[in-house]
């Protein structure tokens, strides 16, 4: 395991706060835990890490889910109904809404890749949660594991296209809680029971902005219009089926089908990689190639939730902050995923949602490892799962 430097650590001639080891154990072959503490100008830092040879072949990551994309659940659940040896919380996700009467759907804001499927595109960067972005960076940005079992920083894109007797048309989304203006959606069973009609509000500019006033649904089973209405609705997708949503120029688009016609619905997401994921989860870049990015903020403290890859992609590094820590800025959380060996890093969600949790092979359940900032664990969509072969 990478250790902590006790002491000040220069790096590109720049001192980082002093750090300190508290404790540390061995959970399973390859996965370790530790306990450390980093000392800033605002006080001390207390948090967990929790590192992974990606190499040991009795070890697997994998994306943790409430059991659909628009679900949440603590993350202890989630890693004990998956027997996971450790977990950290994931990504962003749509915790408030300003609209009236639209329910919340607790969907995240990247996109999602589980057991090498996959689950969800990203939402327009203006309708993201968190805070601001880093230049060069987007909602389409994740980190995960190929399936060469190689970590790495990605870009993942989504591409979709509907084929009727009339024509085509382009698909602009996928099981997200918000489309671009003009755009259409496609949800399928892994989106869950939660209403969609979330994904018309906003803007391209504005989250806060009302919703769109002229919004049209399809229901396409095995290849066929079943169903059309003007709202966005709401319940479970069948697994042979699909629902199109559209908004403003989408919905005119789709008002141009009716009940029995032949609808053929392609789409998936396309990362700027050639190795296909076997998990992949959303949050923006801090640092990349060993440097942390430019204009980091270097002012807001928060309590931050973190996962980075070493330069090899051959170790995975998952970190939470305990909630009554001083917290980190963005850019002390990059040195700090630096500090600890990895070479790229993203910011998760952080604040009530930054959790860690872990367990030893034998031990029946995981434990919360640090101290969620709410006092209870916050209900969330996902989080990125430790596994192992021994169980």
């Amino acid at each position: 395991m990478a250790s902590l430097v006790i002491g000040l650590l220069v790096v590109a001639g720049l001192p980082s706060p002093a750090a300190a080891t508290v404790s540390s154990d061995r959970l399973a072959p390859g996965v370790t835990y530790e306990e450390f503490t980093r000392t800033t100008a605002r006080g001390v830092v207390h948090g967990h890490l929790v590192e992974v040879d990606l190499r040991n072949p009795f070890v697997v990551v994998d994306l943790l889910t409430a059991g659909a994309v628009a679900a949440r659940a603590p993350l202890s659940t989630q890693a004990n109904e998956r027997r996971a040896i450790a977990a950290v919380n994931g990504d962003f996700f749509n915790v408030s809404n300003t609209q009236p009467g639209v329910p919340v759907t607790g969907a995240a804001v990247g996109p999602a890749i589980g057991g090498g499927r996959d689950l969800k595109a990203a939402v327009p960067d203006r309708q993201r949660f968190g805070p601001g972005l880093p230049a060069g960076t987007s909602t389409r940005d994740v980190i995960g594991v190929g399936v060469d079992r190689v970590g790495r920083l990605a870009t993942v894109a989504f591409e979709g296209k509907a084929h009727t007797t009339r024509g085509g048309f382009a698909i602009d989304g996928f099981n997200q809680y918000a489309l671009p203006m003009n755009g259409i959606g496609v949800f399928d069973s892994e989106w869950g029971t939660p209403s969609r009609k979330r994904s018309t509000c906003g803007t391209d500019t504005t989250r806060e902005a009302p919703c769109s006033d002229n919004t049209y649904e399809l229901t396409v089973r095995r290849g066929k219009v079943v169903q059309a209405t003007t709202e966005p609705g709401e319940g479970a997708i069948a697994r042979d089926t699909v629902v199109l949503v559209g908004r403003e120029e989408g919905a005119d688009t789709l008002r141009e089908l009716e009940p029995g016609d032949r609808v053929r619905v392609d789409y998936d997401l396309a990362p700027n990689t050639y190795i296909p994921f076997r998990f992949a989860v959303g949050g923006f870049p801090v640092l990349r190639d060993g440097q942390p990015l430019a204009g980091l903020n270097a002012t807001t403290a928060a309590i931050r939730s973190s996962a980075g890859v070493s330069q090899d992609g051959r170790r995975l590094y998952l970190m939470a902050l305990d909630g009554a820590s001083a917290g980190l800025t963005i850019a002390e959380l990059a040195q700090l995923m630096r500090d600890f060996g990895a070479a790229s890093a993203v910011n998760l969600d952080g604040g009530g949602s930054s959790t860690l949790v872990a367990r030893k092979v034998g031990e029946p359940a995981v434990a919360v490892r640090n101290h969620p900032s709410g006092g209870v664990e916050r209900a969330i969509p996902n989080g990125i799962g430790v596994f192992s072969r021994l169980g």
